[in-house]
């Protein structure tokens, strides 16, 4: 059936992630003594590392049959139509690896269910699929929420956890109902099933974490966070440049494009100012519009002239993005795209032609040469899926279409882009993703902007979008990647009383810091209070919400050293109205 009636909804790559910090199997197992499986919670001990009492997979190129697998040991097999379809479900103590064969028949989804009963009080958290936007929260059970890689259930004060392991080869999501819980693995190509041949893919790793009494649910996320990279190398730093300290400016939020060089020198003099004497370097980064050369006629001598101001520079890119001319045998199809033309964004390259994935990596490689030690791309899951995030819901691809190599599943298109990036910006480089699948990206970019667009002319996109992200991703930071819940536009258009509380906040969580500083709104009490952020920031506080449970915008926040509380409501109340989905100028 078409999902468009029912929404029924590797290629060896390139290893090149360095030595560096290998998260430990006892910081999020349940083997200390703080933390044992006698004060786990029997209502909320998950079975999902036992083997399901239902799978299904759904095959075909575009139009998906559903087929139910019988259990033979630890293996399901189909019969019929899908007599080549084979699931291996390999349980153990701390992890289950699942991995597909299928060499006769295109394979679009696996759904594994395990019969449960849950509370009816149950909450649930999931995560997102790129950034979110302003749409995370704990909400009680819903049968039809899709949950993109984890999901945290919260009982009676209790929490557990279950999730897939960062790096998989599978865009994956849980559900959950009072009757038990869910998990799909989409294993599409583009809208399409995807080919296997004769290799067997491992698509998934699922792991699970039992809370204890007492445990926060936010320390029982931070541990599914954990259990989900093990394993994985994530670094502490690049090129001697820490990747847990990332402060300065972008000029983004009060230039929207329209920068300048001069601009740029004056937010890198700002920031230098600003900076605790003899600290880690502050970084400034160049938005969009630097590719006016009327307005910046040499990118490598601004760099320099960041440099000499002892900042570090940094260069936003969008490497996906085609010249128009470009042939069409190196471009994604139009039908990936579910919107109006006037939804649609530029001709982008498709990365599995080797042709356009040199193109692709080729933006990267002009912006090191230039010299910028913080790279921070751009629109690269919207332009290969013609989707954002939030549009998603259970299909991260619609449409009938594929990309040029049918074999590879689009995690793994999307993994090797990124191994690429990170290949082509070397080791001694920040790479900052932006709407980006950071599930994909851990070990391989240093910080991700893990929500949508906040704003330097209306306070509520980041009262909807910042506060969100910083709260609910929080527990990602340094796990997987540096957490950005992106900039703190400080402009005449924003009240400073909350833009002031904006800083606080970002400073006091320890995560990526950029100042947006329009020179109209830029005065002493300003600087000041820039100044204390940034010295707060790379002190490293690891802030973190308290009412989370309760609302999407947090206003109660902790660190070791203090408690903090905000008011992030305007005088005359919030907007009721959407605040829509920035995309930025094509």
């Amino acid at each position: 059936m078409s999902e468009t009636r029912k929404t029924i909804t590797r290629r060896n790559v390139l290893q090149c992630v360095p030595p560096a910090l290998l998260i430990p199997t006892a910081s999020w197992a349940l083997q200390s003594k703080d933390v044992s499986p006698s004060h786990a919670h029997d209502a909320l001990d998950l079975p999902v590392l036992a083997q399901p009492d239902l799978v299904f997979a759904f095959v075909g190129d575009f139009e998906a049959q559903r087929l139910g697998l019988s259990k033979s040991g630890s293996t399901w097999t189909g019969t019929s139509r899908g007599a080549g379809v084979k699931v291996d479900f390999a349980a153990a103590a701390q992890q289950a690896v699942v991995s597909i064969t299928a060499p006769t028949v295109p394979v679009q989804r696996i759904q594994f269910r395990w019969k449960r009963r849950l509370a009816e009080d149950v909450l649930a958290l999931g995560d997102a699929w790129e950034r979110s936007y302003g749409d995370l929260e704990w909400r009680p059970l819903q049968a039809e929420r899709v949950l993109p890689w984890y999901a945290l259930l919260h009982s009676q004060g209790r929490t557990s956890g279950m999730g897939v392991k960062t790096g998989a080869a599978t865009f994956a999501f849980w559900q959950a109902d009072p009757s038990g819980i869910s998990l799909w693995l989409d294993v599409r190509n583009g809208g399409n099933g995807v080919s296997l041949g004769n290799r067997t893919l491992k698509a998934a790793t699922i792991v699970q974490c039992k809370g204890a009494s007492g445990e926060s649910a936010f320390a029982v996320t931070q541990r599914v966070c954990r259990a989900m990279a093990h394993g994985t190398q994530v670094p502490s730093s690049r090129g001697g440049l820490p990747t847990d300290v990332i402060y300065g400016s972008n000029d983004w939020y009060y230039a929207y494009g329209q920068n300048t060089l001069d601009g740029i020198l004056r937010d890198a003099d700002l920031v230098a100012s600003l900076a605790p004497a003899g600290g880690i370097k502050p970084f400034t980064v160049i938005d969009d519009g630097y590719q006016d050369a009327s307005r910046f006629p040499s990118l490598s001598k601004l760099g320099s002239a960041i440099r000499d101001r002892n900042v570090i520079p940094g260069l936003w890119i969008r490497p996906l993005r085609a010249a128009s001319g470009t042939p069409a045998n190196l471009l994604l199809p139009d039908s990936r795209w579910i919107g109006t033309r006037d939804e649609q964004g530029p001709v982008a390259y498709d990365p599995t032609i080797p042709e356009a994935l040199h193109a692709i990596v080729s933006v990267a490689a002009e912006a090191c040469e230039w010299g910028f030690e913080l790279i921070k791309h751009d629109f690269t899951t919207w332009e290969l899926f013609g989707l954002w995030g939030s549009q998603m819901g259970a299909s991260p691809a619609r449409g009938n279409w594929h990309f040029n190599d049918r074999t590879v599943t689009n995690a793994e298109v999307v993994t090797t882009l990124y191994r690429q990036l990170r290949a082509t910006c070397g080791q001694d480089r920040l790479i900052l993703g932006c709407n980006t699948v950071g599930h994909l990206s851990v070990g391989l970019f240093d910080a991700s902007r893990t929500g949508d667009d906040v704003s330097g002319k209306e306070w509520e996109r980041t009262r909807r979008t910042g506060v969100n992200t910083l709260a609910f991703r929080a527990p990602h930071h340094m796990t997987f990647y540096s957490v950005d819940a992106d900039c703190v536009a400080i402009t005449p258009d924003v009240p400073w009383s909350l833009s002031r509380q904006w800083l606080k906040a970002v400073a006091n969580s320890g995560t990526v810091l950029l100042i947006s500083p329009d020179p109209r709104a830029i005065g002493a009490e300003q600087k000041q209070s820039i100044r204390e952020a940034f010295a707060r920031c790379i002190a490293k506080p690891a802030g973190q919400p308290v009412d989370w449970i309760k609302t999407r915008t947090p206003v109660s926040w902790r660190s070791v050293e203090a408690a903090q509380n905000y008011d992030w409501t305007q005088e005359e109340g919030e907007s009721p109205f959407p605040i829509g989905i920035q995309r930025g100028p094509d």
